[in-house]
């Protein structure tokens, strides 16, 4: 299996499943429409609803019937972004090559395009999804609920707010790192798992897996921030550390950083051993997100 070929077919069954949840508009709503579709169609690698779809096929379920979580996630991830760019926030100019919502719409429009997809995004989930029970449906909305609220992902961006531009220690910057991109990620590989039916102990062995690929996930973020560029990125680079953003670089340098990288996949390899061939799309994702250079 090769990696490229499997994530190219997975996104474009992504955007196609995603331009048919959120079709352009017209009238009134062909502004926030245009809005919300600028930055959920600005690329990327969709790697959260991949894992989602991915989590599932590890434990013999479909991709069809975990496609709407995977969307809903995705709309919920490109919400954060859109909000992350905005003045008040990270202010950035520029996302995946091209200007950022607000430089674009304004901030206003900027700001309710990324509330009208997190809306939409539960929208989608509250839906009848083909194979999934009730119970199950709403036990994946209350996690993503959770993952992406202040226990979670808002939580993250606040302390990453309030450390800005002042000296934190390790569990401070974990806790960021936790909260802000772990937990989102994490709950896609549980979402997934769910959906398909994953015993307790696949669902916890996959869950170790998530945390620790979800972690050095945004420790390779902050270290591409220092070593890449923006024609390679799409977005601005150097912004942590003109921040003074609180990363494992800025504490422990370089080096340790991506030490601490290549043992937290080796870890996660090591989570889902007990996995067959069906999970290799997950080992591949791992291992990529190591060696990743955008």
């Amino acid at each position: 299996m090769v990696l490229e070929e499997y994530l190219k077919t997975k996104q474009e069954r992504v955007d196609g499943a995603l331009g048919e949840y959120l079709p352009k508009r017209d009238g009134f709503s062909s502004e926030i429409s245009e809005s919300m579709r600028y930055t959920l169609f600005a690329g990327g690698k969709r790697i959260r609803p991949v894992l989602c779809m991915a989590s599932a096929e590890a434990v013999g379920g479909r991709e069809d019937m975990v496609l709407p979580i995977a969307c809903a996630i995705e709309m919920i991830h490109t919400y954060s972004l859109i909000h992350d760019d905005l003045p008040s926030m990270d202010n950035d100019n520029y996302r995946r090559g091209k200007p950022s919502n607000h430089k674009i719409f304004g901030d206003g429009v900027a700001i309710l395009a990324g509330d009208a997809l997190l809306t939409e995004a539960f929208s989608l989930l509250s839906g009848t999804i083909k194979g999934v029970s009730p119970e199950k449906n709403l036990e994946i909305i209350r996690e993503i609920a959770t993952a992406a609220g202040f226990q979670g992902m808002i939580g993250g961006q606040v302390a990453d707010l309030r450390a800005e531009g002042k000296t934190v220690d390790m569990e401070t910057v974990d806790y960021i790192h936790a909260h802000k991109t772990q937990a989102l990620i994490t709950v896609s590989i549980r979402a997934g798992a769910i959906a398909a039916g994953a015993d307790a102990d696949d669902l916890k062995a996959l869950s170790e897996y998530g945390r620790k690929t979800g972690l050095a996930f945004q420790i390779a973020d902050d270290i591409l921030d220092i070593e890449s560029s923006r024609e390679i990125l799409g977005k601005e680079t150097g912004r942590d550390e003109g921040l003074n953003k609180a990363t494992y670089p800025a504490l422990i340098g370089l080096a340790e950083s991506k030490e601490r990288t290549r043992k937290l996949v080796e870890d996660a390899l090591s989570d889902i051993r007990r996995f067959d061939k069906k999970a290799e799309p997950l080992r591949m994702i791992a291992r990529f997100i190591a060696e990743r250079k955008s």
